[in-house]
């Protein structure tokens, strides 16, 4: 059995944006998660948004399909945070896992995660415009809890395109 499809799980469209452009790169097709047509055990790359370290719908998807590998998008810059994403998504370690930066856009945000996300941005933007030398990366993530920025970018698949051509 080889990988047939592409399954996500999006809150707010970034993984959704980045399930597209690795679809369109590898020809496989993007679907997202609890899609009947996608048969129960289907060999699949999974991406989820992630959420306190969580890759989001990763417990869901591997109960329903063989997941071959993992992309966590986040807010974090790309390759960031795999040893707390793989422990706390409890992913084993013989499934490749990528964190691609996704972005973050507060409009988008609904329900429970607009609650709970609103008292986390306060305390993040007080903190990072305590920062009196801000680097770069720094100015980045104030900007994006201010007013949000969109950071989809094809060149943050590169890891995982590798990992798929052998394959």
């Amino acid at each position: 059995m080889t990988i047939s499809t592409i399954v996500y799980t999006s809150n707010t469209g970034f993984t959704k944006k980045y399930a597209e452009l690795l679809g369109e790169r590898t020809g496989l097709t993007v679907r997202p998660s609890g899609s009947r047509d996608v048969p129960k055990g289907s060999e699949v790359i999974y991406l989820g948004w992630v959420a306190a370290s969580v890759v989001k719908g990763f417990d869901v998807a591997s109960k329903s399909y063989t997941v071959k590998a993992v992309c966590g998008v986040c807010m974090g810059p790309t390759g960031s945070q795999l040893e707390e994403v793989r422990k706390k998504t409890k992913i084993p370690a013989d499934v490749p896992l990528f964190t691609l930066q996704g972005g973050f856009d507060p409009n988008k945000l609904h329900g429970f995660y607009k609650f709970v996300m609103k008292p986390v941005l306060k305390k993040m933007k007080a903190k990072l415009e305590s920062i009196e030398n801000r680097t770069p990366e720094e100015e980045l993530a104030l900007e994006m809890v201010v007013s949000g920025k969109d950071l989809v970018d094809e060149r943050n698949l590169s890891e995982v395109l590798d990992w798929y051509s052998g394959q």
